[in-house]
């Protein structure tokens, strides 16, 4: 729970550190960013995990992290994550493999978090 609930608050924090500069480039970016990954031609849901895999390849795990949050928003399954993760690993190689590791460990995190206040 620390290493997401810390994640989110510092993105956060920066995040309107960021926009409070009132930067015209950085508040559209961040507009462009968050509407691409609403439904269109494809699903949101089918583009977190295009965003995932791609940020995988990328190896940005401040974004993989993201991603993973949405994906998790979005009910992907484990079973579609590890086919993410599958071809992110095709495409990037061997060097995302650390990236694997880490992605599911956050993941795993967002479901025991879950299960947490479910339990509460």
């Amino acid at each position: 729970m620390d290493q997401e609930k810390n994640f989110r608050i510092f993105r956060a924090k920066m995040n309107k550190k960021i926009l409070d500069q009132d930067k015209l480039f950085f508040k559209r970016f961040f507009n462009l960013d968050t509407r691409t990954y609403e439904d269109g031609a494809l699903p949101a849901q089918t583009k977190e995990m295009l965003g995932l895999a791609t940020s995988m390849v990328l190896r940005c795990d401040d974004c993989i992290k993201y991603h993973l949050e949405k994906c998790y928003e979005l009910n992907v399954t484990k079973e579609q994550l590890f086919e993410i993760f599958s071809v992110a690993n095709l495409v990037g190689g061997s060097i995302v493999i650390p990236h694997t590791r880490r992605a599911l460990d956050y993941w795993e995190e967002l479901e025991n978090s879950e299960n947490t206040e479910r339990n509460d």
